[in-house]
């Protein structure tokens, strides 16, 4: 297995800390901001629009979980992704938070999670009062905590006193757009499982790969599919944010049946119920016709070509970030432009959001939002509000053969190159003489 790299996001000797909170100090930044996750910008697919249209009469929710009808379209959706799913193993909510949500107090016990991690996994865990300790990941990407971090972290939350029950991770990751590869993911399961937690694998953006002939994404349900519960959330690839949909698939043993019916309960218990107009949308993307299907792949391949645009951006202008592989984001490392930035007043990522949000006019959440250093100088930038200010201009760099060349699309991605420019050539003039 592999050592955490000293470079890697989290602490070098693979420690972790139980937080409070999204920042510290208490207070810094705005209190009632979660960045969302990042959405492909794009108009509604016209045949998911009149879907919901054609349902907008039903007045009446699903029955908590999903109907039959909606979960067969998920069972079908994992069986053609090699995750075979009977009815009985699958549950439906509105959106993924609501089903983590509910999985964490089915589970009890304390969670770990990766450093950095989605921005909304750790603040559902508090809100029940449950410990959350951040984990570090290894160099070659985010998503999985470093096995030999895992144990330890585990080892000393025990000694302790604490009670690690539940591991979260993301194998197609937000905030760091990678993949984690298998052979670490392996790795990762292995421990985590020797360890006695239970796996919640979010997969939400499985379907987002920028390069699926050559990234190789394996979920550790097709590893060790009696103790991983997967949740995908269908704003990753098949439907708008704004329409809130999620399902999760259980291990097929007496505890995952157990798991299945406790999460019922909550969800029942909270009134987390679909609506209905929103689970005939679901369940039509879910089936993937070919208009879903058409559109999903075009969408990937826009936002991988811009997503690579903007990483070279990011690099030209003297600052680091993975490659990203997944997703509609990047995650950037703005350290070696530190000495530029504190002339700006700059020096933590609550700063740099406040900053870079400014001087670009789009979102860029600070990497605290995603449970990193306060300190490190780390944001999450989406390709989505590179793509133009309207809804013709996004469409457009849909259908163009060449969107990088719109200049809609030229222009965002020299007003980024420019402030990252501006900030290294500050940085080379105040670096003392060698």
């Amino acid at each position: 297995m592999r050592r955490t790299d000293p470079g890697a996001h989290g602490p070098a000797n693979g420690s972790s800390t139980e937080e409070s909170g999204p920042a510290s100090p208490e207070g810094h930044g705005p209190v009632r901001y979660g960045p969302p996750l990042p959405d492909d910008g794009l108009p509604v697919l016209p045949e998911l629009a009149s879907v919901l249209a054609a349902a907008a009469n039903l007045g009446a929710e699903e029955p908590v979980g999903g109907g039959p009808a909606l979960l067969d379209a998920a069972c079908g959706y994992w069986e053609r992704r090699g995750l075979p799913a009977p009815p009985g193993r699958v549950t439906a909510g509105p959106g993924a938070p609501a089903l983590l949500l509910a999985l964490t107090a089915a589970l009890g016990g304390d969670v770990l999670v990766p450093r950095p991690c989605a921005a909304w996994w750790a603040p559902y865990a508090r809100l029940l009062g449950r410990p959350v300790f951040h984990v570090a990941t290894p160099a070659e990407s985010g998503g999985a905590p470093d096995p030999y971090a895992l144990l330890e972290t585990v080892r000393r939350v025990r000694d302790e006193g604490g009670d690690p029950r539940l591991l979260v991770l993301s194998v197609a990751d937000d905030p760091t757009a990678t993949v984690a590869p298998p052979e670490l993911l392996h790795e990762t399961v292995e421990a985590a499982t020797g360890a006695g937690l239970h796996l919640v694998s979010d997969e939400t953006w499985r379907d987002t790969l920028h390069a699926p002939d050559a990234t190789v994404l394996l979920s550790p349900a097709e590893m060790l599919p009696d103790q991983v519960t997967v949740v995908t959330d269908l704003a990753g690839a098949l439907l708008p944010a704004g329409w809130p949909a999620a399902v999760a698939r259980f291990p097929e043993s007496v505890g995952g049946r157990a798991l299945h019916a406790r999460v019922l309960d909550i969800l029942t218990a909270v009134g987390a119920r679909l609506a209905a107009p929103v689970a005939v949308a679901a369940r039509y993307a879910l089936e993937e016709p070919e208009p879903v299907s058409a559109r999903r792949e075009a969408v990937v391949r826009l936002h991988a070509r811009v997503a690579a645009a903007a990483h070279a951006a990011v690099l030209a202008g003297g600052a680091l970030a993975r490659p990203p592989q997944a997703g509609r984001h990047l995650y950037a490392d703005l350290e070696p432009l530190r000495a530029a930035l504190v002339g700006h007043g700059v020096g933590d990522a609550q700063e740099l959001e406040d900053f870079l949000t400014a001087r670009l006019g789009m979102p860029a959440p600070g990497g605290h939002r995603f449970g990193d250093d306060l300190g490190a100088l780390r944001v999450r930038l989406a390709t989505g509000p590179l793509l133009g200010g309207t809804d013709a201009e996004r469409l457009e760099c849909l259908t163009s053969p060449a969107p990088l060349e719109l200049p809609h699309v030229q222009r965002a991605l020299m007003s980024l190159e420019s402030v990252l420019d501006d900030l290294r050539d500050d940085a080379q003039r105040w670096e003392p003489p060698r």
